[in-house]
C-alpha cells in the first residue's frame, strides 16, 4: 500500500548495514515514505543495528530507549529494530524495548514492506527472523545516494559521492570462535551474477564510479549455489562501462586463491589493495579461534600476494586479549606486524559474545592488560603506516576526488580565492589531499606526493 509520512533511518555497524539500510529506505520510499534527517518529523523510524562488539549493541538499545518520547507524543509511530540484534534478540527485544512495533532480522527485509501493512492494519509487536535462501531478490532498487539514509555510527565506512557498496553474498560458515556473524546472518548465500551485474550497471549509469563489493567471505562466492567464481564475477564487472574502481571485503585467508590474486593483478579496475584480517600471529590463538590457517600459511598468502602485487597495500584485522592469550602470543602478533608492515590495521580489544563459543571460554584476559596491548598495538601500526606513506613521497598517484578537505596543512597558500583544498584516495585507499582550481568530485588526478602523515598524504597536481 502507498502512503504519506516521512522515514529516519539510524545505522551501526559495517559496511553491508549501510548497503542494507539502502535497501530498507528504497523500500519505504516505494511505499510512499520521504526520507527526513528530522528524528522528530519521521513517522518511521528504523535502527539497524550491529551485533559484533558488545558496545555496538549497547549503542543499539541506548538509541531506542529515546524513542520513548517521541513515541508517547506521537503514537502512530513505528518504530523498527532490524538486523544483527533483531536477528539475535527476536521476541526478547520487546521486553527491552517494550514500545518497539517491528522486530526485522538479517533475513527478513524482502518482507518488511508486508509489516509496514500489518503493523498500519493493526497489529502489534511483530518478529520476523525466519530464515531465507533469497537474497534482495524483489526488493526495489536503492535511491539516489543524495535520497539514501544519513549514516551515523559506523565509523568511517560511509559511501561518498562518487562510491556505493554492494553486497554480493551474506551469512558465513566458518565459525570462528568469537564470531556471532554465522548465527545473526546464516549460512552462505551468494545473489545470482546477473543480479549483481544489473545493479552496478545502474550504479554506473547514475555516475558513481567507484564500487565496494561485500560479503562475510567474498572469497567463496558462488562456492554453494555453483555459479561463477568470485575472480569471474571482478571480471565481468571490470567490464561495466563507467565503472573505474572496484574494491571488495572481506577475504579470508584460509581462501585467498591463486586465481583471485591473479584477478588483482591483471584487471585493471580492481584496485591494488586487500584487506585479509589475520586477527592473531599466534598459532595457539589462530587454532583457539577456529580460523583454519597457521601463521606461515598466512605468511606464504602474503608471499605469493607480493610476489605477483608488488605494489599490494594490505590492510587487516587484529584481535587483542582473546582467551588465554600470553604475552608469547601477543608478542608473535607484534612480530607479524614488523614482518609483513601493513598499511593499515583495524584492531579491537576482544569482546563476549554471548551466542559465540570463546564466551565460555576459560582464561579471560584482563581489561587492563587488553588495553596495554591494544596501545602498544597500535603505536606501533601508527609508526610502520607513517613509514609506508612516507616511502611515497615524490610518486606520482593518480586520485579519485571525492570533495572538498576541511584539512588545511601548513606551508600552502589559500588566499587566492580560486583555490580549493580537495581530497580522494588512491588505488591502494590512502588519502590525499591538495589544492585545485578545477577538480571536481569524480575526477581522477595524477598527483605528486610532496608530504606523508601518518593518516593522509598531500601533494599537488602534477602540471600545476
Amino acid at each position: 500500500m502507498k502512503y504519506s509520512g516521512f522515514a529516519y533511518i539510524y545505522t551501526i555497524g559495517c559496511q553491508m548495514n549501510v548497503y542494507d539500510s539502502g535497501k530498507l529506505a528504497a523500500i519505504l520510499s516505494s511505499a510512499g515514505f520521504e526520507k527526513t534527517d528530522d528524528i522528530k518529523k519521521a513517522d518511521v523510524i528504523v535502527c539497524n543495528t550491529c551485533s559484533i562488539r558488545h558496545k555496538a549493541e549497547e549503542k543499539a538499545f541506548s538509541f531506542l530507549g529515546r524513542l520513548a518520547k517521541l513515541k508517547k507524543n506521537k503514537p502512530d509511530l513505528i518504530s523498527v529494530m532490524a538486523g544483527c540484534v533483531a536477528q539475535q534478540e527476536g521476541k526478547k527485544a520487546f521486553e527491552r524495548v517494550p514500545y518497539l512495533d517491528i522486530v526485522l532480522g538479517t533475513q527478513a527485509f524482502s518482507r518488511f514492506g508486508q509489516h509496514i501493512d500489518a503493523i498500519k492494519s493493526g497489529k502489534q509487536k511483530l518478529t520476523d527472523t525466519a530464515e531465507s535462501s533469497m537474497i534482495y531478490e524483489g526488493m526495489p532498487d536503492i535511491p539516489d545516494i543524495k535520497d539514501t539514509p544519513d549514516i551515523k555510527d559506523t565509523k568511517g565506512v560511509e559511501e561518498s559521492q562518487i562510491s556505493k557498496f554492494v553486497t554480493i553474498m551474506q551469512g558465513c560458515e566458518n565459525f570462528c570462535t568469537y564470531c556471532v556473524v554465522p548465527y545473526v546472518r546464516g549460512r552462505e548465500r551468494s545473489r545470482k551474477a546477473r543480479n549483481i551485474i544489473e545493479e552496478i550497471t545502474k550504479i554506473a549509469e547514475s555516475g558513481i564510479k567507484e564500487i565496494t563489493l561485500l560479503g562475510q567471505n567474498v572469497n567463496s562466492y558462488g562456492e554453494n549455489e555453483g555459479q561463477i567464481s568470485f575472480p569471474q564475477l571482478l571480471k565481468k564487472i571490470n567490464d561495466i562501462e563507467g565503472i573505474q574502481r572496484i574494491r571488495f571485503a572481506t577475504s579470508h585467508p584460509k581462501d585467498l586463491s591463486m586465481e583471485l590474486i591473479g584477478a588483482i593483478r591483471d584487471l585493471d579496475k580492481v584496485c591494488n589493495h586487500l584487506h585479509l584480517p589475520v586477527q592473531s600471529g599466534s598459532d595457539h590463538i589462530l587454532k583457539k579461534m577456529n580460523r583454519g590457517y597457521t601463521r606461515k600459511t598466512y605468511l606464504q598468502r602474503i608471499c605469493d600476494l607480493k610476489e605477483q602485487c608488488p605494489e599490494i597495500a594490505l590492510s587487516t584485522d587484529i584481535i587483542v586479549g582473546f582467551p588465554s592469550e600470553t604475552q608469547a602470543d601477543f608478542d608473535d602478533t607484534m612480530n607479524l606486524m614488523r614482518e609483513i608492515e601493513f598499511d593499515s590495521v583495524f584492531a579491537f580489544s576482544y569482546s563476549d559474545r554471548s551466542s559465540a563459543p570463546a564466551a565460555k571460554f576459560s582464561d579471560q584476559i584482563d581489561e587492563k592488560i587488553k588495553r596495554e596491548r591494544l596501545n602498544e598495538l597500535l603505536e606501533l601500526q601508527e609508526t610502520l603506516t607513517h613509514k609506508k606513506n612516507k616511502n611515497l613521497i615524490g610518486k606520482t598517484i593518480p586520485v579519485l576526488v571525492e570533495g572538498k578537505s576541511t584539512k588545511k596543512r601548513e606551508g600552502f597558500d589559500f588566499s587566492d580565492s580560486n583555490l580549493e583544498q580537495m581530497f580522494g584516495r588512491t588505488p591502494s585507499n590512502k588519502i590525499v589531499h591538495f589544492p585545485s582550481e578545477h577538480a571536481k568530485i569524480g575526477d581522477v588526478v595524477e598527483i605528486k606526493i610532496e608530504n606523508a602523515y601518518p593518516h593522509s598524504l598531500w601533494g599537488h597536481p602534477c602540471g600545476v
